[in-house]
């Protein structure tokens, strides 16, 4: 193996006041990515464009030399599932929200209080799938909150979804729900538009009198009452194609990017959600993919030239203005994945690269424009270096676009 790639979602951050006007990366105890960082170089990357606010599928596939309009979230999302997709199927990413009331229309939280256990939204799943509409389609939740929704058929996808966070803006989370429109005049455009709509008020009349909605609100827990959709694609996505790169990856959207990429992809059933502490089923994600990323890398280093570790959970504590939980799962990912990442690469040669798809300021509890860290293990002359934001603008590297990275650092050429 020659290389080995490590996205941390969402690790970029700016200084907090909870951590002493200090970021999670600059106040967590990383020996050994400081190590990595100490022997190489580090630089800072705005993985799309300056001042874009990028969404992960858009970092991960400008990161991997595409262009933006070479895929979309939806088709990403169900072809990192079981669903079988025909061209012109109309693919969305979804999300399990609470709203006060269609009336009303204000969003109360976007991830339904991230409370949803597995088998609740199994079960509102297997409801919502029984709606009767003019086209057939399937919904699949895939983890926590999130899932999939896939017309079949002869679909536009010149739409926009429901969700108002991704329609109206990126800057903030936006707190009224929004409808489905139309981006052309052409009558297939408008009938999506009507399909999804419709979709989406049958599916709030179930979710909001389920049984299962009803005693989560007899607990006190925000119900599962509404879907948020966005990202609508019916186009296979036209990626590069990286052979020889193995991909250690378990959320669908990733393995849906690993899967068109053509990566041999080694992925891991995900712990269920079975009580309400999401961050006890985040850590045990988190341990589950340290421990099943060490073991592929022990199993299949000399199979494949180059691996690429994409671990999700650091960016949920960003959303939910955490800085600490942040810090703490930085200080597990160092003691336990970049331990081994350590040993590995110098025993082996095998250079490193550790950064993020994009920033997720605690404060801002969303994705922002700031540039995220480049940390370059080459075996270089040492020098002692911090792996943090503030380092990294200082650093040899310099600045970065994402397009530019795999060049940059020799893994491709």
């Amino acid at each position: 193996m020659k290389g080995i790639l490590v996205i941390l979602d969402g690790i970029g951050d700016l200084p907090n006041k909870q951590l002493g006007d200090k970021t999670p990366l600059e106040v967590a105890n990383t020996p050994n990515l400081d190590f990595l960082a100490s022997r190489g170089e580090l630089g800072y990357m705005h993985s799309v464009n300056p001042n874009f606010i990028p969404e992960s599928d858009e970092a991960i596939v400008s990161i991997f030399g595409n262009d933006l309009i070479a895929s979309t979230r939806g088709q990403l999302e169900a072809r990192g599932t079981d669903i079988k997709l025909t061209r012109g199927d109309l693919a969305f990413r979804t999300n399990f929200a609470t709203i006060d009331s269609i009336k009303e229309g204000n969003i109360l939280d976007r991830r339904a209080g991230r409370t949803l256990t597995t088998k609740e939204a199994e079960i509102l799943a297997k409801s919502l799938n029984k709606i009767k509409l003019s086209s057939n389609f399937e919904f699949i939740p895939t983890i926590q909150h999130r899932g999939v929704l896939v017309f079949s058929g002869g679909f536009s996808d010149n739409i926009l979804g429901n969700d108002s966070t991704y329609t109206q803006g990126k800057s903030k989370e936006l707190s009224k729900i929004g409808f489905s429109k139309a981006l052309d005049d052409e009558e297939n455009t408008q009938y999506s538009v009507n399909i999804v709509n419709e979709f989406v008020e049958k599916a709030h009349e179930i979710l909001e009198a389920h049984p299962i909605n009803e005693e989560r609100r007899r607990k006190g827990l925000m119900p599962a009452n509404y879907l948020l959709l966005r990202g609508a694609g019916i186009e296979p996505p036209k990626l590069k194609i990286y052979r020889k790169w193995l991909s250690v990856c378990y959320m669908p959207l990733e393995i849906g990017f690993s899967k068109v990429s053509g990566m041999k992809i080694f992925s891991f059933d995900y712990p269920k959600l079975k009580n309400l502490d999401a961050y006890k089923n985040l850590y045990d994600g988190l341990k589950k993919a340290c421990k099943f990323a060490i073991k592929t890398l022990k199993k299949n280093n000399k199979k494949e030239d180059y691996a690429y570790i994409h671990i999700k959970e650091t960016d949920i504590p960003g959303h939910d203005n955490k800085p600490i939980e942040k810090k703490l799962m930085i200080e597990y990912l160092d003691k336990t994945l970049f331990y081994f990442l350590k040993k590995f690469a110098t025993s082996k040669k095998i250079k490193i690269v550790v950064t993020a798809d994009h920033s997720t300021p605690c404060k801002l509890k969303s994705h922002s424009a700031d540039p995220v860290p480049v940390l370059f293990y080459n075996d270089s002359v040492i020098k002692e270096k911090k792996f943090c934001e503030k380092e990294a603008r200082l650093g040899s590297l310099g600045r970065i676009i994402g397009k530019d990275l795999l060049k940059k650092v020799g893994f491709v050429r």
